[in-house]
């Protein structure tokens, strides 16, 4: 792999997911699916026409959804592993921010993400690197840390409350820089751009300073294959042009992600 492009503010990172967006040429507004309902939609596509569809397992997330400012166009309960949720090739492209660390079958959501996408599709995907100090961490310690972490150090004040993060996380092999590399070699896909965020931690103080000395600590202790430079990843990936040959898995998602009464996919609102 190339060495990796760090971003270091919010600018960038956006810039880096509306670019390949804003230069397709389209006849016939975008369908974008958000794969993952956060709180907002925080894409800038002014000049873009677009149809929105959402979709999130969480329906407390989906309720806090329906409350901001960029409504989606159609809102859906359902779990991304299930690959009946969509029909082949009917979107233009995928959105999908901070998920795929919280799935138990990461790559299935994957190779779903493909066969949805039209030939030639974008997906913009997010996730962190848990090849990286910072995804080491989060896969060793329990959940609460994680909401005292945010609520506490990060100052969010709706952390661990229904329909907010913190989620519990898993934090598949693929869910990697490395993964997502041998995954999109493996289905023929090309990664067009990839960038590592850098400002997790803070400048300044005396906790700044500690944290700074701690996560160095921690890839020295492993040889330097834990990352502490970055902690976030963001590609951008292509489906290929002439489609692509996905594997066979009509299994159903784990029913423990999912209400017993409920379908694989339900229009909410």
């Amino acid at each position: 792999m190339a060495p990796l492009k760090l971003i270091y503010n919010r600018e960038q990172s956006l810039a880096i997911m509306e670019r390949r967006l804003k230069q397709a040429d389209r006849r016939e507004p975008l369908h974008i699916l958000e794969a993952g309902c956060g709180t907002m939609w925080p894409l800038r596509l002014e000049g873009v026409e677009y149809r929105l569809t959402g979709i999130d397992v969480d329906r407390n997330a989906l309720d806090v959804r329906q409350r901001t400012a960029r409504p989606t166009d159609r809102l859906i309960y359902g779990d991304l592993r299930a690959r009946e949720l969509f029909p082949a090739d009917e979107f233009d492209a995928i959105y999908n921010s901070f998920v795929l660390e919280h799935v138990d079958g990461a790559e299935r959501v994957l190779d779903n993400f493909i066969y949805w996408l039209k030939p030639g599709g974008t997906l913009i995907l997010r996730i962190p690197d848990r090849d990286s100090v910072y995804g080491f961490v989060t896969r060793m310690t329990p959940f609460w840390f994680h909401v005292l972490y945010k609520k506490y150090v990060q100052k969010v004040h709706n952390a661990g409350k229904p329909g907010y993060d913190p989620f519990p996380v898993f934090y598949d092999d693929v869910v990697s820089r490395r993964g997502i590399h041998s995954y999109c070699a493996a289905r023929g896909c090309k990664v067009h751009d990839e960038a590592g965020s850098a400002s997790y931690l803070p400048r300044h103080g005396l906790l700044a300073k500690l944290q700074w000395t701690l996560v160095r600590i921690v890839s020295l202790l492993s040889l330097n294959k834990l990352s502490w430079r970055y902690n976030n990843l963001t590609f951008v990936i292509e489906k290929p042009p002439r489609g692509v040959s996905m594997p066979r898995d009509e299994r159903r998602a784990p029913e423990r992600h999912r209400r017993p009464d409920d379908p694989p996919s339900a229009v909410c609102g």
